[in-house]
């Protein structure tokens, strides 16, 4: 019996030996009553130096324990096993990680007759959890701070994140988002789907990656954003589990390649307007010579007939002819710049009305109903008062034209002080000018009026007169329902006494 109980004691001992972590045996008061040999190796010690003692004895070398959350009392109460998660600081300040395991042995009678206090070195695992979390504060803070809007959506299209970027471009929140929104929400009908089927077509980046993309996206308002899309799907274990999209707002970089086209448009025109113009003063003093010999002629001969003289009222036809030559080849300078200004320093809010007295046929304003929005304050250009009103006089017939006699016309005059221009539009009610011809109203000779009832002189001479005077002249919109002309000349923020003229 004695042997059989020796043999069965040197067994336990074995296995308790065999424990790959060190390991202590103590009583419910905390003695030491044995210790594996994993213990004494970690340690250093042996076990005729740790019998007896207590445990904070040993670990602390301390008459009472100073680990106030030492879980012992709760294994002795509720004779489960527990553990705590422990660190000690070596004399090298090397932080080593501990998990402390105890382990109760209950006695015949069920209560606790010996604990079992287990070391295990977690610090390797700590260490790499501590990693973990810090590259996962270190991904969100790129993720977070990433001008570049955002998104992860799971397989079943429930966004998962969205970057403050992302919810700025969207408009949702982040709560809004990962619990109200589902990622189809995020587009124009259908193109979800083919975000999705291009994700597995090769031609795009291959299985899984959308290189790029040109789409549009819904606001949660319901504006339709233009952007580039990139996408990637993420896996584990061969298992698609999220897909990750990138936004890059293309509305800036339409406007600026819109505003480049626009600029290399005018630049065009200015470049065929140009050579036009020296087309035209060529044309002009060729022709003004002779209409100066025939004009002078049919006077003389008008002169010499008499009141009754069938021949008079042919002669005064070629009069009138020749007169409307000679306005012709007048807008053909101004429009060429070969005239002469008299520039002088005005208040352009003037020249409206000055404009709509010079009006030859008043009759012509009756049905229009005339709204002025005018700055309040002066604004004053230095320009040549008359070729100003020639100016406002074209835009304004040219408008009562296009309302067919009646209608509202509208002058708007304002200040851009950031850029230094006072602008004047005048805006009509008319039938607006068509897509393909806007790019050719400016052009000499250019009309969509029937033979005989224009010439096509009168915008290309506002275009050469608003030139000659360092402005611009462009239409603002045009539609079914009207269109504006916006014309800008250099602002004067201080008057010179010396500039009286040029």
């Amino acid at each position: 019996m004695n042997e059989k109980f020796l043999k069965e004691i040197d067994w336990r001992m074995k296995v308790f030996d065999s424990l790959s972590y060190p390991t202590l045996v103590m009583t419910p008061d905390k003695i030491i009553v044995s210790g594996n040999q994993v213990f004494f190796d970690k340690f250093k010690t042996t076990l005729d130096d740790i019998v007896g003692k207590t445990c904070h004895e040993v670990f602390y070398n301390a008459g009472q324990c100073p680990n106030k959350q030492c879980p012992l009392p709760t294994v002795m109460a509720e004779r489960k096993g527990q553990s705590m998660l422990y660190t000690v600081t070596t004399k090298s300040r090397k932080k080593i990680w501990e998990d402390r395991v105890f382990s109760p042995i209950l006695g015949d009678d069920g209560e606790v007759a010996y604990i079992l206090e287990s070391v295990r070195d977690v610090t390797r695992v700590k260490n790499l959890e501590i990693a973990l979390k810090e590259t996962e504060a270190f991904l969100e803070k790129i993720i977070t701070a990433s001008p570049i809007a955002i998104v992860v959506d799971d397989r079943y299209g429930n966004i998962l994140l969205m970057n403050p970027a992302a919810q700025e471009l969207f408009g949702y929140s982040r709560l809004e988002a990962t619990t109200n929104v589902s990622a189809a929400k995020l587009y124009p009908e259908g193109v979800a789907a083919e975000i999705q089927a291009n994700l597995k077509d090769d031609k795009f980046g291959g299985q899984g990656i959308l290189r790029s993309m040109n789409t549009t996206i819904l606001k949660s308002d319901g504006e339709e954003i233009p952007v580039e899309l990139t996408a990637s799907v993420i896996y584990e274990d061969e298992e698609e589990i999220a897909v990750v999209f990138l936004y890059n707002d293309l509305r800036d970089k339409q406007a600026v390649e819109k505003k480049l086209r626009d600029t290399r448009a005018r630049l065009a025109q200015s470049e065929k307007m140009a050579s036009i113009g020296q087309l035209a003063a060529g044309v002009a003093h060729e022709i003004n010579n002779p209409l100066t010999g025939i004009l002078f002629y049919a006077e003389m001969k008008q002169a010499e007939l008499t009141g009754d003289d069938p021949e008079r009222g042919e002669v005064a036809a070629v009069i009138e002819d020749v007169n409307r030559c000679r306005d012709i080849v007048k807008n053909l300078l101004a429009y060429s710049r070969q005239s002469n200004p008299k520039k002088e320093i005005i208040q352009l809010n003037e020249v409206i009305d000055q404009s709509l007295a010079l009006i030859r046929d008043p009759k012509a304003l009756m049905n229009i109903e005339i709204v002025k929005e005018i700055y309040a304050e002066k604004m004053m250009v230095h320009v040549d008062r008359n070729q100003i009103c020639r100016v406002v006089i074209n835009l304004v017939m040219n408008a009562v034209s296009s309302m067919k006699g009646s209608g509202r016309l509208v002058f708007r005059t304002y200040r851009d002080a950031a850029r230094q221009k006072a602008v004047m539009e005048i805006e009509d009610s008319g039938c607006g000018i068509s897509k393909e011809h806007l790019p050719r109203i400016f052009d000499p000779f250019f009309t969509t009026k029937k033979h005989g009832e224009g010439t096509g002189l009168g915008l290309s001479t506002v275009y050469g007169l608003i030139q000659e005077n360092k402005g611009s002249i462009e239409v603002k919109q045009t539609s079914e329902k009207g269109t504006t002309f916006r014309v800008e000349l250099p602002l004067l923020l201080e008057i010179e006494p010396d500039r009286r003229g040029s």
